[in-house]
């Protein structure tokens, strides 16, 4: 006995197949977004502008509004003076401030033994900040061990 197929029908089970193999990955890749925890003050607007960048880098941000933002970076191990205008925290590391994606996948990658990373303030031209940039970005890191913040170089 032969069995015949039309080319419509052979067409319409290999998508059917290759779809049932490339959406469980697509569903799976949906959920291993990294999650991050920004913190803010309910005065600041380019915070906002800071979960986007992040975003649209790929973290699943919660946006957490508070009137204890210094307390919560210094608890964190952000000196007051490299302190910036939010403090995010991604897989265990503070990221305080405008801080460029870049030295977060560095840090993220390295896992190096820091608190975590901060750029003071809030510079012209960084991500989420409005203007053009002046210059590098001077960004440091800053020890569990209550050490003075080092500069973390970005390659």
């Amino acid at each position: 006995m032969k069995l015949t197929m039309k080319r419509r029908d052979f067409c319409r089970g290999a998508v059917l197949s290759l779809g049932a193999v490339i959406a469980p990955a697509r569903v799976a890749g949906a959920g291993s977004r990294t999650r991050a925890t920004l913190y803010k003050s309910p005065q600041c607007d380019c915070c906002e502008g800071y979960a986007a960048y992040l975003r649209k880098h790929g973290f699943a941000v919660e946006v957490v509004t508070t009137h204890e933002l210094a307390r919560i970076s210094r608890n964190a191990g952000v000196p007051e003076a490299m302190q910036g205008c939010h403090t995010t925290f991604i897989e265990g590391y503070v990221v305080d401030g405008h801080v460029p994606i870049g030295a977060i996948r560095k840090l993220l990658a390295e896992r190096p033994a820091v608190a975590g990373i901060t750029l003071p303030g809030m510079p012209d031209g960084s991500p989420g900040m409005s203007g053009r940039k002046q210059g590098p970005f001077r960004i440091y890191a800053v020890h569990k061990n209550g050490a003075a913040p080092t500069l973390y170089t970005v390659e």
